[in-house]
């Protein structure tokens, strides 16, 4: 933890915190030990964010930028809590976020997320997500990430595939973000350690399936071809379009505070196709054709291979903020289960 951060005093904030530290030590080591095998010296560093200066805690993140293994990677962990300001709703929101991207167009995005929230009023909750996100599905992957997560969590499975599929999926273009989708909101019994253990175990088959999945791709991959890095650009655009119009985490991550944009925008892959997301601008309904608009405005070209680097991500965590604000009842057209979680008005003043 870096030394201007304030940890939460909460007993439950304190585990959680070890929970999805120890998720990203285990998630950060694999994926170096996965690029050394494979003659790699590409590594992720850490980078620190502080929410108010450390008052409220912050977090470090473990990012990679393009390399010969990961195209983009981040590994991000936070703890935010209100400790010192009575009038919040929220004692702490701790949580692991994680989006891989590998280079090769054969090897799946996979997308991890790992959190527990401590309200003032003493109930907590959890909500974990995992999906593998192809962009040339491969079926035996997608069978092994979902045998993985089943046997983590036998009881909720069902449920959680269910949830996921609905999540993700993306009305105007008629399709899934990805090919496995698992989701569990607001999950809570009356057993917290057992609660914990459930989200832990989960967090682990996670990673550990995708490591094994990412290490067969990459070895039964040749050397890319044209079609097959065509298809790798349409699908990080779909990747982009669904994250920044219909992802309701990112959106909240950004409506709540601005002090760490970059680290909420690194689920964001390397390049997309501006032409293709220009030409889904007529499907949408408004408010939503203008949030489009403007994100394409924020990537500063409507046509062509455009890069998402850091100066973009900023302008577009910046156009989601605004749009939002504008338009306060489009909240209600983005991704949601049976349970939309309170995350804007936990941190409100009570």
């Amino acid at each position: 933890m870096n030394s201007k951060q304030v940890a939460a005093r909460s007993d439950a904030a304190q585990a959680a915190l070890a929970i999805v530290r120890g998720l990203q030590k285990r998630f950060v080591a694999g994926l170096e030990a996965l690029a050394r095998n494979r003659g790699s010296d590409q590594h992720l560093s850490a980078v620190d964010w502080l929410r108010d200066g450390g008052r409220h805690g912050g977090g470090v993140r473990y990012e990679t930028g393009e390399g010969d293994v990961f195209w983009r990677g981040s590994v991000n962990v936070s703890q935010v809590h209100y400790d010192d300001t009575p009038q919040k709703q929220l004692g702490s929101a701790n949580a692991i976020s994680t989006i891989i991207h590998p280079r090769h167009p054969l090897a799946p995005s996979v997308h991890i997320h790992v959190s527990f929230t401590e309200r003032k009023d003493g109930a907590g909750y959890w909500r974990v997500m995992a999906d593998l996100n192809p962009s040339h599905p491969h079926a035996d992957d997608t069978g092994r990430f979902l045998e993985a997560l089943q046997t983590a969590a036998p009881e909720q499975f069902e449920h959680a595939k269910a949830q996921g599929e609905r999540y993700f999926y993306i009305p105007a273009l008629e399709r899934h973000r990805g090919v496995a989708h698992f989701y569990l909101e607001h999950f809570f019994s009356n057993d917290p350690g057992e609660d914990a253990a459930l989200a832990c175990g989960v967090g682990e088959a996670a990673i550990d399936s995708y490591l094994a999945i990412l290490s067969d791709a990459l070895a039964r991959s040749a050397a890319p071809t044209t079609e097959q890095r065509a298809g790798q650009l349409a699908y990080h655009s779909v990747y982009l379009f669904q994250v920044l119009t219909l992802d309701r985490g990112t959106t909240s991550g950004l409506l709540v505070h601005d002090q760490n944009d970059v680290g909420i925008m690194g689920s964001l892959p390397p390049f997309v196709d501006a032409g293709l997301l220009t030409s889904w601008v007529a499907r949408m309904a408004p408010p939503q054709d203008r949030l489009l608009r403007s994100l394409i405005e924020a990537l500063g070209q409507d046509a062509g291979v455009c890069p998402v680097d850091e100066a973009r991500k900023q302008r577009l965590a910046a156009a989601v903020r605004y749009h939002y604000q504008l338009h306060p009842k489009a909240l209600e057209l983005q991704a949601a289960g049976d349970v939309v979680p309170p995350t804007v008005a936990n941190h409100e003043t009570a």
